[in-house]
């Protein structure tokens, strides 16, 4: 029988819509060919298609010539007009240029020596496989229970080549940290790994009227501060490749290439290794290995997150992504993205006692007032949002998308920006004052008598989450009515929200606690005065 062969470049593995409506399924090669054809991409997992995302936009980098390696003579304001100039092709990218990439390197899932973004020495470095269960986002594995899921470890079911390669990508940008697969390699064993460069972070991209404008809009500028070295995506490096068969493999301690753009800033920063295991066919995946790949980091600001600038923190701890939330509505973080550089200091809560931070915005917008008036008009945000902690739990998944917002930007309307900044930042201080209040006021009614009474509870009380719950969403109805109505004061329009959603959350308390009353007018007293 021939050998399992699944070429992502050429098979049917990325789900996309085209301005007709329809959707089909396409490999990478296509995915480039038909661009300009296609709406958006259509991935069933946001994480997966963050990860999508950003392989595409490298990949049209190279095609396009708008990658720094490309022209190293090429000035940022060479490349802006060079961007220009491809968005009025209305054929999208050079074909010929899109099938001299691909033919280029190895895409195959399952290639003996290079299988697309694999190591094949895992076959011999690790002594365990990790099962398709692990590779598979959402299905129980080992001795966890199962729950919403009917899948086993003792009776592991396939999943389809494409979808592993989704979940390939999850692992690379999302990956856990902590306990994985032993992985040997001199003689030292380690079965450690660190967390992927995305985890438990929000994304943000621009979104253009076609896939063409997308990777186009959201291409990282180039810059000096990028080191010499030649950049490369994992699938470019040269050959010969490592052999298989031997256990040669990363020395852990030794430092990685250097971080450089856009091949490695997008698709070169994983810190897990894995290896698929076809059926006897290539169309599923049946198990698999997965372990660490380096124990360094690889620090790069990736561009497309909101950092948190703290700058009386050491440099390697300066800038941090702001974390995804899936209770935390979209509005929210719409500032961060229409301010410009520092212009919007914040009080922090990473530390003991919160420190002091700027917010900067997602390097991948600053070039985007370089485009066309036209298309500057039309576009869009799309969020992929993975809610996880720091080491293995994953809570859910999300995405959203904005109105057209860059009209708005400090650019070219600084007054709805700083209204915008204004009406954020009045709801996130009545909020947390929300939550104060009714933590008290359910502190003072539920202690004994005795006790220290008007001390805030250590956990979430049913009154703040009930409040909380309520607030937002009328908050959010709030800020967008605020903003075609300037002259309303910000902070008093939220406080009014406040105290409705503080009275309908403890209205049934009223009955079943004598003390309620007074707490709560109390609350609602301190709430008011809140409001200038």
């Amino acid at each position: 029988m021939p050998a399992p062969h699944y070429a992502t470049d050429q098979e049917p593995c990325i789900p996309v819509l085209f301005l007709n409506g329809r959707q089909e399924y396409l490999g990478w090669r296509d995915v480039l060919l038909r661009a300009h054809l296609i709406q958006d991409l259509a991935l069933p997992l946001p994480p997966a298609a963050s990860a999508v995302l950003r392989l595409l936009i490298a990949m049209a980098a190279r095609v396009s010539g708008l990658d720094a390696q490309a022209d190293g003579h090429m000035t940022a304001r060479q490349w802006a007009q060079r961007r220009r100039d491809l968005l009025k092709n209305p054929g999208g990218f050079d074909p010929d240029a899109v099938h001299a990439y691909f033919d280029a390197y190895t895409w195959c899932l399952f290639d003996s020596k290079r299988p697309f973004l694999q190591d094949p020495r895992l076959a011999v470095q690790c002594d365990k496989r990790a099962g398709v269960n692990k590779l598979v986002f959402g299905r129980p594995e080992g001795n966890n229970l199962s729950w919403l899921s009917p899948h086993t470890d003792t009776d592991p079911q396939p999943v389809p080549s494409d979808q592993a390669l989704w979940h390939l990508l999850v692992h690379h940008y999302y990956g856990a940290a902590g306990q994985c697969s032993v992985r040997t390699v001199g003689g030292r064993s380690l079965g450690n790994a660190k967390a992927g460069p995305l985890r438990s972070t929000l994304s943000f991209h621009p979104l253009g009227r076609t896939l063409y404008e997308t990777l186009l809009a959201g291409m990282p500028k180039p810059s000096r501060l990028w080191p010499d070295a030649e950049d490369r995506c994992p699938w470019e490096e040269p050959l010969p490749v490592p052999d298989p068969d031997s256990d040669d493999g990363p020395d852990p301690d030794a430092a990685p290439p250097p971080v450089s753009s856009p091949g490695r800033l997008l698709t070169g920063r994983s810190r897990h290794a894995a290896l698929l295991i076809p059926s006897a066919d290539g169309r599923q995946v049946i198990d698999a290995y997965l372990t660490w790949a380096t124990q360094k980091k690889l620090p790069a600001l990736d561009p497309y997150l909101i950092h948190h600038v703290h700058t009386g923190q050491p440099v390697t701890k300066r800038h941090r992504p702001r974390p995804a939330d899936a209770d935390r509505a979209l509005w929210r973080d719409l500032d961060a993205l229409l301010l410009a550089g520092d212009e919007d200091d914040r009080k922090g809560k990473a530390g003991k006692g919160g420190t002091a931070y700027t917010v900067q915005r997602p390097d991948a917008f600053t070039t985007l007032n370089d485009l066309p008036p036209d298309l500057r008009a039309a576009l869009r945000v799309r969020v992929y949002g993975f809610d996880q902690d720091d080491k293995t739990v994953n809570r859910t998944w999300y995405t959203a998308l904005t109105p057209p917002i860059w009209p708005w930007t400090q650019e070219h309307d600084p007054a709805t920006a700083e209204r915008i900044a204004e009406c954020r930042k009045a709801a996130e201080e009545i909020g947390e004052h929300l939550d104060t209040v009714s933590k008290s006021a359910w502190s003072q009614v539920t202690s004994p008598a005795g006790d220290k009474a008007g001390r805030p509870p250590r956990s979430l009380p049913p009154w703040t989450r009930s409040a909380r719950t309520l607030y937002w969403p009328r908050a959010e109805t709030t800020f967008w009515a605020l903003l075609d109505d300037f002259a309303r004061p910000a902070r008093a329009a939220f406080a009014a929200d406040a105290v409705h959603a503080l009275r309908t959350a403890t209205r049934p308390a009223i009955a079943q606690h004598f003390r309620a009353a007074e707490a709560i007018a109390h609350a609602v007293a301190q709430l008011r005065g809140h409001r200038h």
